[in-house]
């Protein structure tokens, strides 16, 4: 527990650094930590070492830790990772934060969801900023196009247990943090533009930067970092006997 803490306060102290560097309020900027593929005494540790925030990639995973951990009330559980609409269901009853809402289909699937568990699920729209196939998201990497993502968006809007809060991405893979620098600028433009479409929106929240880039992210007015390996170590996956 102590090493997942030093690592914590030294990821906080960064964030800090690189939000005063930018003019920000270094409490503009959240931290998740994300656990995905960790054991359940690493997600403890991390818990008890003051982490507030905890973010997963797999419905089932998530929902599993959440019930084992249920005393700790205060702890906000984000899914950040790619739902397949059949999994909606989990997400809408489980989860306090979703980072990952790609497709106006997953949209009203939740908002069903949501509306049958009597709850208001806080989203962000996850947007493909750098082009790549292989990436979820609404395609928004040719700026000119973007006046045809009004649509969805706006039908995203309509739907009344959801609850707009932002905008997330995840660039494509780069050598250092500086490559993603243009992606983020770019999410960051995105998010001005559609704030201009439609003004009664909430889109003031940015999901962006990982552990290998979460300072350069901060710079370019991310509000919340997604950080793993760095702080609980590296996943670990089962293997075969």
């Amino acid at each position: 527990m102590q090493s997942i803490r030093d690592r914590y306060l030294q990821a906080l102290d960064h964030i800090a650094a690189a939000a005063r560097s930018a003019g920000r309020d270094p409490s503009d900027v959240r931290l998740v930590v994300v656990t995905k593929k960790q054991p359940m005494e690493v997600v403890r540790a991390a818990i008890d070492a003051g982490v507030s925030i905890l973010g997963e990639n797999y419905p089932e995973e998530g929902v599993m830790k959440i019930q084992y951990l249920s005393n700790f009330s205060t702890v906000e559980w984000h899914l950040i990772g790619h739902v397949q609409s059949r999994k909606a269901k989990l997400v809408a009853e489980n989860f306090n934060y979703l980072h990952s809402l790609d497709s106006l289909k997953l949209a009203k699937k939740l908002d069903g969801f949501c509306r049958d568990a009597g709850r208001v699920l806080p989203v962000l729209l996850e947007f493909n900023v750098g082009g790549e196939e292989s990436k979820s998201g609404w395609e928004a990497s040719d700026e000119a196009r973007w006046q045809a993502l009004l649509e969805e968006v706006n039908a995203v809007l309509s739907l009344p247990n959801l609850r707009m809060c932002g905008l997330m991405t995840m660039p494509p893979l780069g050598d250092t943090a500086e490559f993603s620098r243009p992606f983020f600028q770019k999410l960051k433009r995105l998010q001005t533009y559609l704030a201009s479409q439609f003004p009664q929106a909430n889109f003031s929240e940015l999901s962006m930067g990982t552990s290998a880039d979460y300072e350069v992210a901060v710079h370019e007015g991310a509000t919340f970092v997604r950080i793993g390996t760095s702080i609980v170590g590296a996943r670990q996956y089962k293997t075969e006997a």
